[in-house]
């Protein structure tokens, strides 16, 4: 089964885990499920997806999860694996077709040094927009997300690829990608205006299948996180 709208407090348990299948607990905007999402399309990976209502969770899930977090994933056998890039890395291991990590440990390593230093970025896409809502000046957090974007865009002209592992998709572009991807719901495709090649990469990660099956229109995004702002986050918006 998949599910599009949540699964909320009082929601009767999904029905089991098809043999063969992998089930993904995730919630259409969240930005780190979606991480999930891409590293699934991209492999090929039979899942199902169960939605679940981040301010009302079900019971049964915060068994599965005591954090009550998505991703989220669980195997037939009841494993249950979570936070996004350990989720994604364990199905690149477990799904050996179409590795997404590099065969090299130094490579490896250096992509997961990348994350952990994003990992520090990602906080500007949501305090940029709360200060906006607040009125406040957001001059020096955006020039501050430039620094960041400046330091990614040498990444790739040092290494003259069109993506962050080469000249096809690896795991690191996937877990950058979601917070791209945003930057338009949030008005921020300004920050790209000095960084050419970064530019350039977000042109070529739109035009990626995985991205086009995981991504949501830009009206759709902004009607959510308009709800998000308000403080009564719709998950099921548009549906």
């Amino acid at each position: 089964m998949s599910s599009q709208k949540c699964f909320v407090k009082g929601s009767a348990v999904p029905s089991p885990i098809a043999k063969g299948s992998i089930r993904l607990y995730s919630m259409r905007f969240c930005p780190f499920a979606q991480r999930a999402r891409l590293v699934l399309n991209a492999k090929g990976i039979k899942h199902d997806i169960i939605n679940i209502s981040l301010k009302d969770k079900p019971e049964w899930f915060l068994e599965k999860n005591p954090f009550g977090l998505v991703p989220t994933l669980e195997t037939p056998a009841g494993e249950v694996i979570y936070e996004s890039p350990i989720t994604c890395e364990y199905l690149d291991e477990v799904y050996p077709e179409k590795k997404l990590f590099p065969s090299s440990p130094y490579a490896k390593a250096q992509q997961k040094m990348m994350m952990e230093q994003f990992s520090k970025v990602i906080p500007y896409f949501y305090k940029i927009p709360a200060a906006e809502n607040k009125g406040e000046d957001v001059s020096g957090l955006k020039a501050e997300l430039k620094e960041k974007f400046a330091k990614l865009n040498e990444e790739l002209v040092n290494k003259k690829s069109k993506f962050f592992g080469g000249n096809s998709i690896t795991m690191i572009d996937y877990m950058l990608w979601p917070f791209f991807e945003r930057l338009e719901v949030f008005d921020l495709t300004h920050c790209l205006d000095e960084t050419a090649e970064l530019k350039k990469w977000t042109e070529y990660m739109a035009e990626d299948p995985a991205v086009k099956a995981t991504r949501h229109s830009v009206n759709t995004y902004k009607g959510f996180y308009k709800t998000y702002a308000e403080g009564n986050a719709d998950y099921d918006y548009g549906l």
